[in-house]
């Protein structure tokens, strides 16, 4: 009895994910293959390894296989990563806003670490202007950045442009002229604070902070207590906080550019981490 990785890494996803379609996502693959690769595992080892009820979820026994599939995966990506590409080691400085760290890269990451262990990352997260004045300093080889389209870095690249939006609380009552809008925004320096602030005076609209953080999870749990309104990207609003789009008094905001930054294309490390993450981030 072998096992092949395509197998292992489907049964991993849907373990993951509690979902066939999730898994389909995560492999590049269809459903239906999925399934396909789940039934042939099944056979293999004559134990049924997951439920098929409502809510995809493992079996006793297909959590046990769990931390052997684990296991030869993580193998197999070791053996291939120190013979079929063994330039792949050194260190890899990487800096991007905590907010993009928290929604989107955490799983990223770790892939790429799981991947590559022979390649150092050294993540730091921080306020988008201070990570392009550090890049510039070279205290960063690659950095994900909001702001527009990095013609001056002939290296650098558009990872996706997204709308901003302007979102409360579901619950927040409404506000007019008469009182200024309550913001809830990152302190300076901050590319959303300097669009929304800048919007709003352009239209000669008064306008106050209530709640100022670094920190993503700070700043939506300001926003969920009903404190303000902030500025998000659409594909970051969390499903329980509204887009405000029908308020008068609400000017529209410029789109933001997401953009990933490096120096040269030297360094092979820092290469397939670029390409990695692109991969992972395009829509």
């Amino acid at each position: 009895m072998s096992f092949d990785s395509l197998t292992l890494e489907c049964f991993i996803a849907v373990a993951e994910t509690a979902s066939f379609t999730r898994a389909a996502d995560k492999v590049a693959r269809t459903q239906s293959a999925v399934s396909q690769q789940i039934n042939k595992l099944e056979n293999l080892v004559g134990k049924p390894l997951v439920t098929r009820a409502r809510h995809i979820s493992l079996t006793s026994e297909g959590e046990i296989f769990l931390s052997y599939a684990k296991k030869i995966v993580q193998l197999n990506r070791d053996a291939m990563d120190r013979f079929k590409h063994p330039e792949l080691q050194g260190e890899v400085r990487f800096g991007l806003p905590e907010d993009f760290a928290s929604v989107f890269l955490s799983d990223v990451l770790t892939e790429y670490a799981s991947l590559h262990p022979r390649i150092m990352l050294n993540v730091e997260c921080d306020l988008t202007l201070n990570l392009f004045s550090r890049f510039k300093q070279k205290e960063f080889d690659l950095v994900l950045v909001k702001m527009n389209r990095p013609e001056d870095f002939p290296n650098g690249m558009d990872v996706w442009s997204e709308a901003l939006e302007w979102v409360g609380n579901k619950n927040l009552a409404s506000f007019d002229d008469e009182h200024p809008v309550p913001l809830v925004l990152s302190p300076q320096p901050c590319v959303y604070r300097a669009r929304a602030i800048h919007a709003l005076e352009n239209i000669k609209r008064n306008w106050r902070i209530v709640f100022s953080s670094h920190s993503y999870a700070g700043t939506i749990a300001a926003i969920k207590a009903g404190m303000g309104i902030t500025v998000l990207p659409r594909n970051m609003v969390p499903a329980d906080l509204q887009i405000i789009r029908k308020n008068k008094d609400l000017p529209k905001l410029d789109d933001t550019h997401i953009s990933l930054l490096k120096h040269h294309d030297k360094n092979l490390a820092v290469n397939s981490f670029e390409k990695f993450v692109v991969e992972r981030l395009k829509p």
